[in-house]
Parts: structure tokens; C-alpha cells; sequence
């Protein structure tokens, strides 16, 4: 089995219910089951300059026999499904699934990069990925510095998780 760490994102309309079923149609995903799910965290909307809602964001860890290219057309799949539109970069959206991490696998593909190339720069990642990894170093990041270099007071815990 591969281990796979995916972070899930919304900010339009019931951004907690898209996240639950973005997360219940994961569970459906052939060959692959989720093992641990992050707390949710409200964050700023990152790298945009209009105005937009804040999002919720989570991670989580899957176990699969899937390639990454398959589990990430899954993904796909499950965007288009939750009705997400790609308007333009950081454009708001229903709910956004990216693979962070597959294994210890690099990949640059035109819809895959892996380990995901803004991984580094993002506290709305890190510190779910941070909750449910458990370890410091995680294909050669670690997350403790990266997240020294990173705006951590956009991200707020919620005080429950799904």
C-alpha cells in the first residue's frame, strides 16, 4: 500500500459541508482507504489580491494500491463532481484536493507535481499535515522550519473535527 497525504480547501457557500463530502467521496475511492483526518483550521485565503471568504482547510492521510496519477484523477473527479470552476489561480472555490505527499515519489507531470511544489509556503498545509503526520521531516521538508517562514496567525484551529 502507498500513503498518500492530500489537503482538502473551500470557501464558497457551506464550506464544512463541502469539505465532509469531498472527504465521504474519498472514502469511495476503489482500492483505498482514508486513515486519519486533521482537524479543521479557518484560514485566510492565500496568494490572492481580490476580495474573498476565508476557507477551511484541512489534511489527511489515505492508504491505496492506486498510481498517484490515478488517485489524483480521483481527485479530480471529486472537484468537478463538488461543482469546483477554475476561473483563474486562487480563484475561490467549492473545494480544492491536492496530493501533497505519495510515498516518497517526485513527480513533475502538467497535473501532478509531487511532493506538491507550494508545500513549503503554506501554514494552512503544514500544520494540519504537521497534526496527523507525527514526524519532523517528511520527504526531506521539514515542516517546523518551513512553517518558520510561513504566516501561521492566518490560520485558526476550529474546536472540532469531522
Amino acid at each position: 500500500m502507498s500513503e498518500a497525504f492530500l489537503s482538502l480547501g473551500s470557501n464558497i457557500g457551506d464550506r464544512i459541508l463541502n469539505i465532509q463530502k469531498a472527504i465521504e467521496s474519498l472514502k469511495r475511492i476503489p482500492e483505498s482507504k482514508i486513515v486519519e483526518i486533521s482537524s479543521l483550521y479557518e484560514t485566510e485565503p492565500f496568494g490572492v489580491t481580490d476580495i474573498q471568504n476565508k476557507y477551511i482547510n484541512c489534511c489527511l492521510k489515505i492508504s491505496t494500491t492506486l498510481s498517484s496519477e490515478i488517485l489524483m484523477g480521483c481527485c479530480l473527479g471529486i472537484e468537478a463532481a463538488l461543482e469546483r470552476v477554475r476561473k483563474y489561480k486562487f480563484s475561490p472555490r467549492t473545494i480544492d484536493i491536492d496530493i501533497l505527499i505519495f510515498d516518497d515519489e517526485t513527480k513533475n507531470k502538467k497535473n501532478l507535481t509531487l511532493p506538491h511544489p507550494e508545500l513549503t509556503k503554506r501554514a494552512f498545509v503544514l500544520i494540519p499535515l504537521k497534526e496527523i503526520y507525527g514526524k519532523e521531516i517528511i520527504n526531506n521538508i521539514n515542516i517546523s522550519e518551513s512553517l518558520k517562514n510561513c504566516d501561521i496567525s492566518t490560520v485558526k484551529k476550529l474546536l472540532f473535527k469531522i
